[in-house]
Formats: C-alpha cells, structure tokens, sequence
C-alpha cells in the first residue's frame, strides 16, 4: 500500500477531554464572537486588523507578542478589533519544508502529529488566558477543525485550498467569520462561489459521520493578490479591484458582503514593508466611497516581535523572528495599528 497507518490520534472530544477551556476561555470567545459578528454584519463600524506571524512556531514568542497586541488594543478599542494571528498549519507549494506547529511542535525535530495537536491547543489557549484576545487560525486540514471550534473567533481558507469542496463545506457549519481567499489565479467568481458554498446548508461525510450543517452567513472574501502564467504577482488591492468585487458581490445574492484585504502575500509580492504602503492605500480608497467603506471590514497583516526571516536551525537564531515568510517587526507594527485607528 502507498500509505502506512502509523498511529491513531486522538479525536477532537479526546483532545478537548484532556485539555478542556476554562470558562475565561469560553467567557471571552462568547465576548469577541459577538464583538467580531456585529463587524460582518454591519452592526458596528470597527475595523478588524488580523495579524501576528505567518507561522506560529514558538508558543513563547507567540504569547509575548500577544501579549503586546493587548496591551496596544487597550489603547484603540474604540476603533479597532485586533485579531492575532495564530497559525499552526503552514500551507507548502511544493508539499515539501516545515508544516508548522501541528506538524513539528520543534521545528528542529521530526514530525510528531500527536503531540503537534496538543501543543496547538495549548498555544491558542494560553493566549486566550494572558491576553484575552482569541485569535485566527487557517484551516488548512478541514477535518482537524473541531480540535479548534471551542477556541478560535476567525478562520481563514488559504488560496491552495478555496476551491476545495470538503473546504467549502466544512465552512458553511461554522459559526465564527471565515474568509475564503481568491485562489492563486486571483479568480473573483471561484473566491465567491466558495463563499455562496459556505453560506447555504450543505449535507456531507465528515470524520466517518453524514453531517447536515445550517450554513455559514459570515463566510465573506479576502484578497491576496495573485500570480499569472509568467508567475508574476499580481496585487488585487487598489481602488478598482475594489470596485470590481463590490460589483460581483452585487450580481449574487450573499448575506453580509464583505472583503478583508491581505497586505502580503501577492499583493506585496511577499516584500513585508509593502505591506504598511498597502494597508494605507486601502484605507484611503474606504474613505473615497461609502459603499467601499462598508465592504471592507478589515487588513491581514504578517508581523512579529522581530522583522524578516531566517532559516530553521541556524546558528544565530533570534527569539520571536519568523522561521517561514519574512513579517514586519513589533516597532513597525505598533505604529501601524496607530495609524489605521487615527483613519478609521
């Protein structure tokens, strides 16, 4: 056989069974859900900033950076919603270097599933407890989902995975806002047909149960930029890209239209500091039209205690500096969130 059976792993009522959330946990999930829904419902005018690493590697470092988030949303409550970034699958186009925590709880060891699912679950509850922020995660594997229900505020569907079915399904049996990015190609009709998926009742086979979900109205887009058949990046963040998904929107009948705009990725062509000229140009085109204003709700931004990247296991390694794509650091960032409060 092409696949060997190494070890069953627990399901996600074992995981939650040994490392259950305490009710500061559940308090403060059931206090962001609600704070975060009225945002996609246009009940509330704040604005989401989602950001934090591109890979959440380091339980440590990832906690102090959420920690300091905290203390700077204390400080723009009134205008913002600061979502962390906690990343425990990283997305690979080749199949091939690290997968992130679920995959490699040390980086510098070799794969070991089982306790990867528990440090997961651990690093999003721990940073729940000292910030009392509850964070986004990408589903990258839909059927690891429920190991994170009782936890996460948002989710993200990466570009690789939008036009998946099992993605688009699971999805619509959520609860919490999900954003389905465009896919590599920058396709607007695939992103939104991932989304009218997500939001109608969807009848299916997940983890060896028929599954009837009620769909998912805060399934909405996020734009990441794009890359052509040259394999040039392609942004899809300006004014008139806007526009063009305002209009797409309006061909189709979806509840609560909505984009949160990713600031890296292809639309920066992964160079980081791009990313504070790129959340400016967004806000600026939100002020030129009410209807813009209404339909982006928020930035995806990649940042970390220190900025850049640097390799696995290298000898000189820096606390808190992303070992995957290349993120602003904390000085940057702060300033950043500071300027998106002082706009919006």
């Amino acid at each position: 056989m092409g696949i060997e059976f190494l070890k069953r792993l627990p399901t996600p009522t074992e995981i939650k069974a040994d490392y259950p959330v305490t009710q500061k946990v559940a308090r403060v999930k059931a206090e962001r859900d609600a704070m975060i829904r009225k945002v996609f419902t246009g009940e509330s005018d704040k604005f989401i900033v989602i950001i934090g690493p591109c890979s959440a590697d380091n339980e440590e470092a990832v906690c102090e950076y959420i920690d300091r988030l905290a203390r700077v949303q204390e400080k723009v409550a009134d205008k913002l919603i600061l979502i962390p970034r906690i990343y425990t699958n990283k997305p690979r186009t080749t199949g091939e270097g690290y997968k992130g925590i679920l995959h490699q709880p040390d980086p510098e060891k070799k794969p070991d599933l089982l306790h990867g699912l528990i440090a997961l679950r651990k690093m999003h509850m721990h940073a729940v407890e000292s910030s009392g922020l509850t964070a986004a995660d990408e589903m990258l594997y839909p059927e690891n989902w429920r190991y994170l229900d009782d936890i996460l505020s948002y989710v993200a569907i990466g570009a690789r995975s939008v036009e998946n079915q099992q993605h688009r399904l699971v999805v619509s049996g959520m609860d919490i806002p999900a954003g389905m990015k465009n896919p590599t190609s920058g396709d607007f009709s695939v992103m939104l047909n991932s989304v009218v998926a997500a939001q109608v009742k969807q009848n299916f086979i997940y983890r060896n149960w028929e599954v009837e979900t009620s769909g998912n109205p805060l399934a909405h887009t996020i734009l990441r930029g794009a890359v052509n058949k040259h394999g040039n990046t392609i942004p899809n963040y300006h004014y008139e890209d806007l526009q063009l998904l305002l209009e797409k929107y309006n061909e189709r009948d979806l509840q609560n239209p909505a984009v949160i705009v990713d600031a890296n990725h292809s639309n920066s062509n992964k160079k980081y500091k791009e990313q504070i000229r790129i959340v400016q140009e967004v806000l600026h085109s939100r002020s030129l039209s009410p209807e813009i204003h209404n339909l982006v709700k928020g930035v995806m931004i990649e940042s970390y205690l220190e900025e850049g990247s640097q390799k696995i296991g290298c000898a000189n390694h820096v606390f808190g500096k992303s070992i995957t794509d290349p993120c602003l650091g904390w000085d940057d960032s702060e300033k950043l969130i500071y300027t998106i409060a002082e706009k919006c």
